[in-house]
């Protein structure tokens, strides 16, 4: 069957093996997430040459991303490894202590007293404790415990409805950056960014720490900053796409306002042409368990309702007993969900204008397949921007783009709808529309007989180009 949404598997302990990686390829991972927030660089190096051997063993190719740490701000170590915070106790955050233990804990984060005033809430821990700011002394923040726990080496410490200062492109990022780059990674997801600086500063560092190697890696902002709510179109235009990173969100935010942000998020998106991720616990008890629980296939289904391009595992794939299941399990999911889709193209279409020619005969393409029955639409292009444009739009009609770049076919892991195929580069417009159909009909993806829809651009190999539109039936002559 054909799936549209596209899956976003991390990788760590269970599933860096070539074997493991060939197995999730060949089970639906289309990109594959490295998270700088664990391990070193020769760790990321080792994993993206597994990547790329087990992609060319399957076929295909499979995009990479690199997902920096970003300001994660926590708690130090304690003495005893942890401490059980009762509610109604005072307990100090010190900046200056070096070894926690059942009083205080230190700061990775110093300048967190400079950012906090009497009567802000503190959330450690994903918000599984809570802790009230009665004063703050120098560099000690002393609070009141609202809801104790355990709290542990390291754990995350966020202002309720966010507000903290720290600069979304760490020290580690940027020599994360430098690594990711000579990977050759795909993508790059910033973690933390508040507005469009933070993403156009990513962009540029990127740029310079890819340009000996040829790369213009796509950017993706991470929403998990309340103070990137309201300044979501900004980040939107400086970015490729969007993660709706749901954890430090909904920390921040609260648990509640995050179903109706996410749909939002990708609203927006999809009317911005970008590309929008879905991440953070999508099927999590699966780390543990052989299938998912009932809510986690209808969250799934629900972020492929919404219009979400990918959706994305963590520790199911990174650190569960399952890595290869689950990801068969949430294609399954994909599929069902996508049949009851219904396509609003026309009513997508109304009220819009389009400048570029490209772009025109992106959406022309679209409506002509759509209202035909074509199999499929079959994209020539260079940049990947065609198939970006039509993946925008929900048809049901599979969009096979074809390009001579390596870097564009790997970029297009990521379209929703869109399934990309290495097209040889050759000038002569027929002979590629031919080389086109037959690479199409020899994957099994249309047949004698079938009406397909083409589109390409005059002279060719141009990015940007395309300007002519083409119905075809399979078998017949030009």
């Amino acid at each position: 069957m054909h799936r549209a949404t596209k899956i976003v598997a991390t990788i760590g302990p269970a599933s860096s093996t070539p074997e493991i990686l060939l197995q999730m390829i060949q089970a639906g991972a289309d990109v594959v997430r490295l998270n700088f927030s664990h391990g070193t660089a020769d760790d990321h190096r080792q994993r993206a040459e597994f990547v790329r051997e087990a992609a060319r063993q399957a076929g295909r190719e499979v995009a990479i991303m690199a997902d920096l740490q970003g300001p994660k701000i926590r708690v130090g170590k304690f003495e005893n490894g942890k401490v059980a915070l009762v509610a109604g106790e005072p307990f100090i955050l010190d900046a200056d202590c070096e070894l926690g233990n059942q009083e205080r804990a230190g700061l990775d984060y110093k300048d967190l007293p400079r950012d906090l005033k009497p009567g802000d809430v503190l959330l450690l821990n994903d918000g599984l404790i809570v802790l009230n700011v009665v004063r703050v002394l120098g560099n000690e923040i002393h609070t009141t415990v609202k809801i104790g726990g355990d709290l542990s080496n390291n754990k995350g410490i966020n202002r309720q409805g966010g507000g903290l200062t720290a600069p979304a492109l760490t020290a580690k990022d940027m020599e994360d950056i430098r690594t990711a780059m000579s990977l050759g990674v795909d993508f790059v997801a910033v973690s933390f960014p508040k507005n469009a600086t933070d993403m156009e500063m990513a962009r540029q560092l990127a740029n310079i720490a890819g340009a000996p190697y040829g790369i213009k890696p796509k950017m993706i902002a991470k929403i998990e900053r309340a103070e990137a709510i309201p300044a979501l179109q900004g980040i939107l235009d400086a970015s490729d796409g969007i993660m709706v990173a749901r954890g430090d969100l909904a920390v921040e935010v609260g648990n509640a306002a995050v179903p109706a942000l996410q749909k939002r998020m990708i609203r927006m998106a999809r009317e911005s042409n970008k590309f929008v991720i879905t991440a953070t616990q999508m099927m999590e008890s699966m780390v543990n368990a052989p299938v998912p629980t009932r809510a986690e296939v209808s969250d799934v289904a629900n972020a492929v309702l919404d219009g979400t391009d990918a959706v994305m595992l963590s520790a199911e794939s990174a650190a569960g007993k399952y890595p290869v299941q689950t990801i068969e399990t949430m294609a399954a999911i994909c599929i069902e969900a996508e049949k009851s889709e219904q396509s609003e193209l026309d009513k997508d279409f109304l009220n819009r204008t389009f400048t570029r020619i490209d772009q025109s005969i992106a959406m022309g393409a679209l409506f002509t397949a759509y209202h035909l029955g074509a199999k499929a639409i079959v994209a020539l292009t260079e940049s990947g921007s065609t198939a970006l444009w039509m993946s925008r739009h929900w048809t049901h009609v599979p969009i096979f783009a074809l390009t001579p770049r390596v870097g564009s076919e790997r970029a297009m892991a990521l379209y929703r709808n869109v399934t990309s195929l290495h097209l040889d580069t050759n000038t002569d417009r027929d002979t590629a529309l031919q080389q086109a159909l037959e690479t199409v009909v020899s994957k099994g993806y249309a047949s004698r007989g079938d009406m397909v829809v083409l589109t390409v651009g005059e002279p060719m190999g141009q990015a940007g180009g395309t300007n002519t539109l083409k119905i075809v039936r399979v078998g017949e002559p030009y």
